[in-house]
């Protein structure tokens, strides 16, 4: 065998693996449509998008947060992090973790839209300061909780 012959038959194996592989995702496309990446959120049912969470459909609780240094001054421009269990409503009805991203403002407040009733997990970063992170329960329509940062360890 020749060494263009060899060279064709070598470009004419890749050509078809790389078809192959195209036919093969726009086969998986079309029979797994909820797979497809090239449709937007809002098309495809049932899928977590972060920070669009939508208003709970059960009792809802209205947070006011505080957050304070040790000293019980405001800590300003900190991150705040809210994660609750929100209901999916979807084929087998289980519960997706959403998540809400605040900021304080430089007074150490931040208000938190509603999120429904019941356990909620509040992540506090701010620069210099040690990462706070706590599980609390809601009950109350509306609920201000404070918290206090503690100065991170001394590393030598």
């Amino acid at each position: 065998m020749s060494r263009s012959n060899l060279w064709r038959r070598s470009v004419s194996t890749i050509e078809l693996a790389a078809f192959s592989t195209v036919v093969m995702f726009c086969v998986a496309g079309v029979l797994f449509p909820a797979a497809s990446a090239a449709r937007p959120a809002a098309a495809r049912p049932n899928v977590a998008v972060p920070g669009d969470v939508g208003p709970p459909t059960g009792p809802a609780t209205k947070l006011k947060l505080l957050v304070l240094d040790p000293d019980g001054k405001p800590v300003g421009n900190a991150s705040v992090y809210v994660r609750f269990y929100a209901e999916s409503g979807g084929l087998l009805h289980h519960d997706k973790l959403a998540e809400l991203d605040l900021k304080t403002n430089n007074d150490g407040t931040v208000k938190v839209p509603p999120v429904p009733q019941g356990k909620i997990l509040i992540q506090v970063i701010a620069k210099g300061w040690h990462t706070f992170g706590k599980w609390y329960d809601v009950e109350k329509n509306q609920q201000s909780i404070t918290i206090k940062l503690e100065a991170p360890p001394h590393w030598y």
